[in-house]
């Protein structure tokens, strides 16, 4: 387990820890009226581990957690799903191991083929968040993508520091919250690596939004959603966005947003990408 990933999993126990309500564990309240939070021999306790194993657990100290510990511990916190998928990748325990490669500047031409055969927007992200490939209809929908600097093509980074693109949807705190906590589940086990390090660290300074948010620690697995945007042109477009990953490119993410029945968004949307259609400035 990298350094980095220690200290991760240690200050994401402390947090988890930090939250528990004392009465639903049937525990008393800290002094005259401390309700939240467990000490760490009470979870040590829960969990059958030592008190001095657990503590070094929280401080990153450079210790192997077995699978079977870490889940007893997740069990005592009361993780959702997400955060114990999150807290085993942590510890070096996923399904699939993740791959070396974080950054990919250019999708494979038979998934940009695949791209060009929707009709409605999609495009291809990396495990860094980088976009590297997109379909006519996504830069219908989001027109400055391809002029974007290839540097900074990543859908964090734009969700949090285009303008351009946050007038264009109505719910960007809701969408920006859920956009962290996925990445996040989703970088568990490539935390520390240059990519990602590099990525926190420029978001945060450019970003008080986004250094709230990545502080919070939150976690979510990624779940199909209705997306809204507000186009400047085509006016509002409703969809409902799915994820696919290539069996034969696990290291990809095909994002898709498929428009809603009953809406006018897939009529809109060909009339946007209409020979005639301009968009103003």
């Amino acid at each position: 387990m990298s350094d980095g990933r220690r200290q991760e999993l240690g200050q994401f126990l402390r947090d988890r820890r930090g939250n528990l309500v004392r009465a639903e564990l049937g525990l008393p309240p800290i002094g005259r009226n401390r309700m939240l939070g467990l000490r760490r021999e009470e979870i040590a306790a829960f969990a059958a581990v030592s008190v001095t194993w657990y503590t070094w657990l929280e401080q990153g100290r450079e210790i192997n957690a077995s699978r079977q510990v870490l889940e007893s511990i997740t069990r005592v916190l009361a993780l959702t799903a997400a955060e114990t998928s999150y807290v085993l990748a942590l510890g070096g325990y996923t399904a699939v191991p993740p791959t070396e490669v974080s950054t990919v500047e250019q999708a494979p031409e038979h998934l940009q083929r695949l791209l060009e055969t929707f009709d409605f927007p999609a495009f291809v992200v990396a495990p860094d968040w980088g976009i590297a490939g997109w379909n006519r209809a996504y830069e219908g929908l989001y027109a400055r993508i391809a002029a974007v600097d290839p540097a900074e093509r990543n859908l964090l980074w734009l969700i949090f520091t285009d303008p351009h693109l946050r007038k264009m949807l109505p719910d960007w705190e809701e969408t920006s919250r859920h956009f962290v906590a996925e990445f996040r589940a989703e970088a568990g086990a490539r935390l520390g690596s240059a990519a990602h390090t590099t990525l926190i660290k420029r978001l945060s300074e450019a970003s008080g939004q986004f250094a709230k948010l990545w502080a919070d620690r939150g976690v979510e697995r990624f779940a199909s959603r209705q997306r809204v945007f507000l186009h400047p042109v085509a006016g509002e477009l409703v969809f409902e966005q799915h994820r696919l990953v290539p069996s034969d490119a696990p290291e990809l993410h095909l994002v898709m947003y498929a428009p809603v029945p009953g809406t006018p968004t897939r009529d809109r949307l060909q009339m946007l990408l209409a020979p005639t259609s301009v968009e103003p400035g």
